[in-house]
């Protein structure tokens, strides 16, 4: 059976606030407004948690989203 989602995770701690997530990928990624780092956006998140997500494999920007993290700390699966 075919995978239907991506696993997304952020490490929240280590984000440098440069907006290349929720610039390439706003349905998922978007700035937090008490620590300004990314988090994943409340539809996608998972029990709540801001740094981890379960996004449809259609929303295919958060490859580039991941690509384009120059602290590498998106990770898509």
């Amino acid at each position: 059976m075919v995978e239907q989602n991506f696993k997304v995770s952020i490490l929240r701690a280590n984000c440098i606030s440069c907006g290349n997530c929720w610039g390439t990928c706003p349905k998922v990624f978007e700035q937090n407004n008490e620590d300004y780092h990314s988090e994943i956006v409340k539809d996608y998140r998972v029990k709540d948690n801001p740094g981890e997500g379960i996004v449809p494999k259609k929303v295919t920007c958060v490859k580039d989203a991941e690509a384009n993290c120059p602290v590498q700390i998106i990770h898509v699966k």
